[in-house]
């Protein structure tokens, strides 16, 4: 399909859907609603997320179909415009959005693609423009099956025909030990308002990863951009892989973001029920396996955040659950109205959700009805709003862009 041949007039603001989302298997099939409300359940009493019929006058945006990629994961933005696109089965596309052409980047790491994992997210340095390197997660490969996410930097070198290589690839980092299994792999990047590389590592399906010092699975971890641990992290003192470690007590975290203030927040799936947004303080414990808002597979019950307040506890939770991915906090000028705000993809929610920061609180806002998984949120340097549909990790998945109601591409 040719480049903006298909405009939805999907006028989208929509509500919250009352039914309970599909399982997504980002997190695991059974996960489904603990209760059967359909309102986020916060940490604080809070006014309930606006609601919206599809196509009333308040619509929000129109939804662009602009390309099809085949099970996209992440993207980003190049200064000139054109975008590095990531699909999970190990493909790098160099997109332009004006002439609607894409080319594949050479000299991607060998992938292992499973069914929750391959090549992740894509990210540039702080300094690009003057240096050229791009940080790039997948699942890495090892001995006996084993597996686990791996994060590498390289040169990005563009040709004339719309091409380009990763050069002098080196992998920086990777989660310790590696692990059996296809899931909960994490490895979202993000680089801070002080150039210090974040980076998310998920538990890998298993529970006691996240409270285990001697592994940095369940953790967020704070690095110089060549992967060593950066100076002041909390449990440096330890040594080994801890000395990596901001955050522990994680499950899954497919998305993070800094706001406004310079504060960075994260979300993470829950087990049955119980998706949160989290506040990333230095040092805290954010619980997992031992609390959540959520209960295990079979049901049985695991004790809820406000029984150990030696936890931290999330800013929003939500049961049902948005199986939430992706993430990112606008400042643009396309939606003026929105600045400061959160976006978070659902996957198994099929939604677009606005959160709203106040200090170290958040809300969710609205939620918009996509009907499609949605995987990835980034800002487009027009201030336009723009996702990856992940074709349910399968299939062709649509790159979206959102512009303001009544406006074309």
């Amino acid at each position: 399909m040719t480049h903006h041949t298909k405009l939805l007039a999907m006028a989208v603001a929509l509500g919250l859907a009352a039914c309970n989302p599909a399982p997504d298997a980002d997190q695991d099939p059974q996960q489904q609603a603990r209760t059967p409300s359909g309102v986020a359940e916060t940490a604080t009493p809070v006014a309930d997320p606006v609601e919206r019929a599809p196509g009333d006058a308040n619509a929000a945006f129109s939804v662009e179909e602009v390309r099809q990629f085949e099970a996209p994961w992440a993207m980003t933005f190049l200064p000139d415009g054109r975008m590095l696109i990531t699909e999970m089965g190990g493909t790098l596309h160099l997109y332009e959005a004006m002439s609607d052409s894409s080319a594949p980047i050479s000299g991607v790491p060998e992938v292992v693609r499973v069914d929750q994992g391959g090549l992740g997210d894509v990210v540039l340095h702080p300094g690009f423009a003057d240096n050229n390197l791009v940080y790039i997660s997948f699942v890495e490969g090892g001995e006996d099956d084993l597996m686990g996410a791996a994060v590498a930097r390289a040169r990005l070198a563009l040709d004339d025909a719309g091409g380009g290589a990763l050069e002098d690839l080196e992998v920086i980092w990777r989660q310790d030990p590696k692990k059996a299994g296809d899931g909960h792999f994490g490895y979202r990047i993000a680089f801070g308002p002080d150039g210090l590389l974040w980076i998310s590592s998920s538990e890998r399906k298993e529970f006691d990863p996240a409270q285990d010092m001697s592994t940095n699975l369940g953790k967020i971890v704070r690095l110089n951009d060549d992967g060593t641990p950066a100076e002041g992290n909390p449990f440096a003192d330890q040594g080994g892989v801890a000395a990596q470690v901001w955050t522990l007590g994680h499950r899954n975290i497919l998305g993070l973001a800094f706001d406004g203030q310079g504060q960075l927040w994260a979300h993470e799936m829950g087990p049955k029920g119980g998706d949160e947004l989290n506040l990333i303080v230095e040092g805290e414990n954010y619980g997992y396996p031992l609390v959540s808002n959520g209960v295990h597979y079979d049901d049985t019950d695991i004790p809820n955040h406000d029984t150990r307040p030696e936890f931290r506890a999330p800013a929003v939770t939500w049961t049902p659950v948005i199986s939430p991915a992706g993430f990112m906090v606008y400042d643009g000028n396309g939606f003026p109205d929105w600045n400061g705000s959160g976006f978070i993809g659902g996957l198994s929610s099929m939604s677009l959700v606005r959160v709203e920061f106040d200090g170290q609180s958040a809300r969710e806002a609205e939620r918009f009805e996509m009907g499609r998984r949605i995987r990835e949120v980034e800002q487009g340097p027009d201030g336009a709003i723009w996702l990856l549909e992940d074709g349910n990790r399968g299939g062709d998945g649509w790159l979206l862009k959102l512009t303001p109601a009544g406006e074309a591409g």
